[in-house]
């Protein structure tokens, strides 16, 4: 007997159906509802207004900021099998990190100098490098990051509402897709354009934060900086070697990712703008670094460990405020800031996805900009391949972890070297110093990079350092083809003139009625010699009728008359074109006129067969020949 379940799936599975049929035969009135208005070009500039330092701070720093919410717990879920003698290690992790981060900020600094105009890792090794390979290396990377980025976040933001609501865990899946589905159409509507409304989360989850830091040192003054829970320090595991340590430390500098946001922003900044986007890297370096300081020495002190259906951040605010009122407040701007990153992500990988298109090594749809202003074709890209990333993994933000940050620290490595080559070539005003920490930073993360190919390369980092590679080859592809085409289609404007050609008009007609008066009467209207009129018959009978009502009808044009042997249009008139073809006195192009009528009511076409649409997909493939489809809409 069948369960009532599968009744109650098929009745949705057919609700779903028709909606998505009633979607695609009202497009524009669905779009309308849920990406708004279109917008004209010239309100483009209207909506970036220039920020000052301490408004771009938020705004600019969820991606960064966000990340210590996860990022010392993905550096100790590494070391969490050797146990307690482990945790220690999160304080010279956490160090290393923050030296790291220092490390990162002078030097992306310095591409701030250099670049006034924004100057991410993409232009940096465009300008510096003549062998295109080189930018495509850091805009493939980069490409990766965001989409991993949107994936850890949004998974990240659901396992800390799951922490403190464990009843919502087997939907988590669903949910983060739902909330990446909620990004898409946020950023196709254009909201994260005015993103000021955005700085307040990121103001909440940082004071959430601080206020933890504090509590934290408030409550070790009076129960003692050791505790009972604290677990001893300088004890190795056994078990424990290097390439662990440093595995973990990879995973923790997935915090680190987001760095490169302010310097490729540098233009949405108040003058003087470069001045206030070092204001904002010197803030944001110096409240990420004391809150991942004083939050992984709270996760030390507690002891703290990794648990997989509780984040560590929940688990230290629960120490501290149990699961009261402020307790649900962290957790939810910790979900808000995290859903946030994500957000801010769309747009970085919209444009620079753009900028590559621009330059010929992406499709050129992704340059085009929707009716919100927005490059809507790479939102939807990026919100397709991360929701899919979400479900293969099942929402689990450990799993993710592994494949995540290589591609930025790549980018990174590349920037150093560009900015580089930039200060020997053309020197200027204090360039030995501004030299001296490019080479610094280039050293430091190229040694990082090594460490998370080598540490990561067998839980999952292998997919990414072949995922790249495949993405600069189908880039200089995509180029290749482009420049192909670019020269085919070239001309010489002094002899290359346009001349009229011969043409054979093929009208399509399945019988005598209105529908065909209205393809016919175009058809003569565009010439009318060499127009033939051709009927495709099942059977003897149904021909000898045609020919029949057509002569009644005073034989309009010449009519042909093709049988089919198997019940198809397509086989003979694909017969009667290739002949056409063949013969030498009609060497010249044919245009297909076609008949299609258009039902007033988008549930009526799912009572017809769509044979306008078959015969299109079915004729593209003939180079001379060229389709024109005549619509009738009908009244009832």
């Amino acid at each position: 007997m069948t369960h009532p379940a599968h009744f109650i799936e098929l009745f949705f599975g057919i609700i779903c159906l028709v909606g998505i049929w009633y979607s695609i035969s009202n497009f524009n009135s669905v779009k309308r509802t849920l990406i708004g208005r279109p917008m004209r070009t010239a309100e483009l500039h209207a909506q970036h207004n220039k920020l000052i330092w301490y408004i771009a701070l938020p705004i600019l720093s969820a991606d960064l900021y966000s990340s210590v919410a996860y990022g010392p717990e993905a550096g100790m879920t590494e070391l969490v099998k050797f146990g307690n003698d482990a945790k220690w290690y999160i304080i010279p992790i956490t160090i290393s990190t923050v030296i790291l981060l220092a490390i990162l900020i002078l030097s992306y600094i310095m591409g701030v100098l250099a670049y006034p105009n924004g100057g991410g890792a993409y232009a940096i090794a465009k300008d510096n490098y003549k062998q295109r390979w080189v930018s495509l290396i850091a805009s493939s990377a980069l490409l990766v990051d965001y989409i991993l980025t949107v994936a850890v976040s949004v998974s990240s933001a659901l396992a800390n509402v799951v922490s403190a609501y464990p009843i919502i865990a087997p939907y988590e899946v669903v949910l983060a897709v739902l909330c990446v589905f909620l990004l898409l159409m946020v950023n196709l509507r254009g909201v994260a354009e005015s993103a000021k409304i955005f700085a307040w989360p990121t103001f909440g989850f940082m004071a959430c934060m601080l206020i933890i830091v504090y509590t934290g040192f408030f409550d070790e003054t009076r129960h003692g900086f050791v505790q009972q829970s604290t677990p001893t320090i300088g004890n190795a595991p056994q078990g424990m070697t290097i390439l662990l340590i440093l595995k973990a430390f990879s995973s923790a500098c997935s915090a680190l990712t987001g760095i490169e946001t302010i310097s490729n922003s540098v233009p949405i900044f108040r003058e003087p703008r470069q001045k206030n986007a070092i204001k904002t890297y010197i803030a944001l370096g110096t409240i990420t670094a004391i809150t991942l300081l004083g939050y992984a020495y709270h996760l030390y002190v507690k002891g703290i460990s990794p648990n997989p259906n509780n984040t560590m951040l929940s688990q230290l605010s629960e120490s501290y405020f149990g699961h009261g009122l402020l307790y649900q407040i962290i957790i939810w701007f910790t979900f808000v800031v995290l859903i946030l990153a994500a957000n801010s992500t769309f747009t970085g990988f919209s444009q620079l996805a753009a900028i590559v298109a621009a330059d010929g090594f992406l499709p050129r749809g992704l340059t085009n900009r929707g009716d919100r202003l927005g490059y809507s074709n790479g939102i939807i890209a990026l919100a397709a391949i991360a929701s899919l990333l979400i479900i293969a993994f099942r929402a689990q933000t450990n799993a993710l972890i592994p494949l995540y940050a290589i591609g930025v620290f790549l980018s990174f490595t590349v920037a150093q070297f560009g900015l580089i080559k930039l200060w020997i070539r053309e020197k200027g005003s204090g360039w030995k110093i501004k030299l001296a920490i490019n080479i610094v930073g280039a050293i430091v993360t190229t040694v990082v990079a090594v460490i998370f190919a080598v540490t990561k390369f067998t839980s999952g980092a292998w997919v990414v350092l072949i995922i790249i590679p495949l993405l600069i080859f189908f880039s200089l592809a995509i180029h290749h083809h482009y420049q192909n085409i670019a020269n085919e289609l070239k001309i010489d404007l002094k002899s290359f003139k346009p001349k009229g050609n011969r043409v054979i008009t093929i009208v399509l007609v399945s019988g005598v009625h209105r529908v065909v008066h209205n393809t016919l009467s175009f058809a003569l209207g565009l010439c009318n010699e060499n127009i033939l009129a051709v009927y495709v018959g099942f059977d003897d009978d149904s021909m000898k009728k045609m020919e029949a009502k057509w002569e009644e009808w005073g034989n309009p044009c010449r009519l042909v008359t093709l049988k089919s042997k198997y019940r198809s249009v397509l086989e003979p008139f694909s017969r009667l074109i290739k002949m056409i073809d063949e013969k030498e006195e009609f060497k010249s192009q044919i245009q297909i006129v076609i008949p299609q009528f258009i039902p007033k009511k988008w549930w009526h076409n799912l009572l017809h067969n769509q044979t306008a649409l078959l015969l299109r997909l079915w004729l593209y493939r003939h180079k001379d020949v060229v389709i024109t489809t005549v619509p009738y809409h009908l009244k009832k």
